[in-house]
């Protein structure tokens, strides 16, 4: 790995760590589990790790809030069903 590469990737990941330390927890919830693997899974899927932490994070918002959904009792409607 160049130097230059891993200078970048110790920027980025301090930047990022700058940006969720000013975030409130209610927001970050399922986001920053879901932006560490997707992240991962961004960079081993062909150098798109950022790609992969945006969308990690969604996934892991989205997953977060059905959980809190299903932990309050609502009941989710299937694909195709209205409540």
């Amino acid at each position: 790995m160049k130097p230059l590469s891993i200078a970048i990737a110790v920027a980025s990941a301090i930047a990022i760590a700058a940006l969720v330390a000013v975030t409130t927890p209610a927001d970050a919830k399922g986001c920053l589990k879901g932006a560490m693997v997707g992240g991962v899974a961004g960079h081993y899927a062909g150098h798109h790790g950022v790609l992969g932490a945006i969308a990690g994070c969604a996934y892991g918002r989205h997953r977060a809030k059905e959980q809190d959904r299903a932990g309050q009792g609502q009941r989710q409607a299937p694909a195709g069903e209205k409540l």
